[in-house]
């Protein structure tokens, strides 16, 4: 590795994890202390061993607890170096925050911008947002979005909220609502989604499945409006966030999204493409919860893009249509 050299190599350096920064899991918070040091190089410095938490190995998931001592091995790292952010993206970016208190930020994320830098992808929604907010010592993500997918987004302000936020997250406390257009005759009415997801790392990416040995996972669909039997709009709300939970539960039950080029349908989406659709049509659109310490309700939720809406608007042509010739016959 050519990496340029910063500070002495030749010496372990030692943290100690304070109250705020208890919870983070191990791995996040070597990468965020090895800045430019490629996250292969950060997981095999943890498997080694070579880092030690209070004298002993732990795993990259290990989340660390207030009083422990973290040993980062010498390493050689690369000056980091902020990506370059243009001013009018960051502008754009700022228009969309729709919600921001002393604890959390809420952004109306656009289809096409990944959550976070990594896998081929400089620079993600948190990095622009850290921009956006240079006075804030610790600004991360309390759920994550697929790039895809536009909508809600949950950005914590401090450890201590996130630590909150996960907790509820683990116990199914935080509502999710989401808006798709999905293929065909929508026939179950309102049906929960009770089947656990396994997901499996492939050269094009990770993909997600059915499977009895996966973990569970729980989406429950409602349906809105049926489009003839092209296309149907459901609200999907989930009580779990499994990777690409609701793509693989709507292709489970043959109804995959519109636009969703790995769970999808081919002809389905050259069909919604034609209609204008060159997206995925996935939006999450709403998040609510309540604060663990106050009982107070929190709720944010963001329209749907114009994009998506013009989709809708032409499918509701065709069927006037379709009526409109349906009763000219009679």
């Amino acid at each position: 590795m050519n990496f340029a050299e910063k500070g002495n190599r030749h010496a372990a350096r030692y943290r100690d994890v304070d109250a705020e920064t208890a919870g983070q899991r191990l791995d996040n918070f070597l990468l965020g202390r090895l800045k430019g040091v490629p996250r292969s190089h950060v997981y095999r410095l943890i498997r080694s061993g070579q880092v030690r938490v209070n004298s002993g190995r732990a795993t990259p998931r290990y989340r660390l607890q207030a009083g422990d001592r973290v040993r980062i091995p010498p390493v050689r790292q690369r000056s980091a170096s902020t990506p370059h952010l243009d001013d009018n993206v960051l502008d754009r970016l700022a228009e969309r925050i729709v919600h921001e208190d002393s604890r959390v930020l809420v952004i109306d994320k656009p289809a096409g911008l990944a959550v976070h830098g990594g896998s081929g992808v400089d620079l993600g929604c948190i990095e622009a947002l850290r921009s956006l907010r240079p006075g804030l010592k610790t600004l991360e993500l309390v759920h994550r979005l697929d790039r895809a997918t536009s909508g809600c987004l949950l950005v914590a302000k401090r450890r201590s909220t996130l630590r909150q936020l996960h907790g509820l997250l683990r116990e199914g406390r935080v509502e999710k609502r989401y808006l798709a257009l999905v293929r065909g005759n929508w026939q179950f009415g309102s049906i929960e989604v009770d089947e656990p997801l396994r997901s499996d790392r492939r050269p094009g990416g990770v993909r997600s499945r059915v499977d009895a040995q996966g973990k569970p996972a729980l989406s429950q669909f409602r349906p809105i409006d049926q489009f003839g039997t092209a296309a149907a709009f459901v609200e999907v709300r989930i009580g779990t966030g499994r990777t690409h939970q609701i793509r693989a539960h709507a292709a489970h039950l043959q109804h995959p999204v519109a636009g969703d080029e790995r769970y999808g349908d081919v002809r389905f989406n050259e069909y919604m493409n034609h209609l204008g659709l060159d997206r995925m049509f996935l939006h999450a659109h709403a998040i609510a919860f309540q604060w663990p310490d106050s009982d107070v309700d929190f709720s944010v939720s963001v329209p749907l893009p114009a994009e998506l809406g013009r989709v809708l608007e032409l499918l509701e042509r065709k069927r006037r249509k379709r009526k409109s010739r349906s009763v000219a016959r009679r």
